[in-house]
């Protein structure tokens, strides 16, 4: 029998090593179907363990499907609000990893500029994805925490090829 602790409870549902890897490409990369999925990760899931996680976000409710109107072969997945309400815990996970892990400077932008948002920006956040996934009317004139955490990635891609010019730069100059 289970002990009904949540953590352990949340482990066994999230706990695999794909869900979340899934969750945070649909929450923060934008990707919509299978294909998006299989193709814009980084981490290169397998096909067929793809399909089995897609069929147990939807079975535990972190997800959602409906078919493309454009396209009768494919199928959107939307967030639900209970992987939507993941946001506070997937920021506390990046941060998490940019403190202890071996983390890249570019992938690490992101998840430092979530953090520095902190609550404030994770709400915002959330507000953001129910338009996106839920349908739900957003504030007018809300900025994008998207749009914000794109342009930190941005900022972190021009430092590091400012950095690698500088570097080639001074490799170059006679001594």
């Amino acid at each position: 029998m289970r002990s009904g602790c949540p953590i352990n409870l949340a482990t066994e549902v999230l706990g695999d090593r794909w869900s979340l890897v899934i969750l945070r490409d649909i929450m923060f990369g934008g990707s919509r179907t299978y294909r998006d999925l299989l193709t814009h990760s980084l981490e290169g899931i397998a096909t067929n363990i793809l399909a089995a996680r897609l069929r147990h976000l939807q079975a535990e409710g972190f997800i959602s499907a409906a078919p493309d109107p454009g396209h009768r072969q494919r199928t959107i997945y939307s967030l639900t609000e209970k992987a939507i309400a993941l946001v506070p815990v997937m920021a506390s996970l990046g941060e998490w990893g940019v403190q202890f892990l071996p983390v890249t400077p570019l992938l690490a932008s992101r998840a430092k500029a979530l953090a520095a948002g902190g609550q404030p920006m994770w709400q915002a956040f959330m507000d953001e994805l129910r338009a996106i996934h839920l349908g739900v009317a957003a504030a007018p004139d809300t900025p994008s925490v998207l749009a914000a955490l794109d342009a930190a990635y941005r900022r972190a891609e021009r430092r590091l090829t400012e950095t690698a010019e500088r570097q080639k730069r001074t490799r170059r100059e006679p001594v």
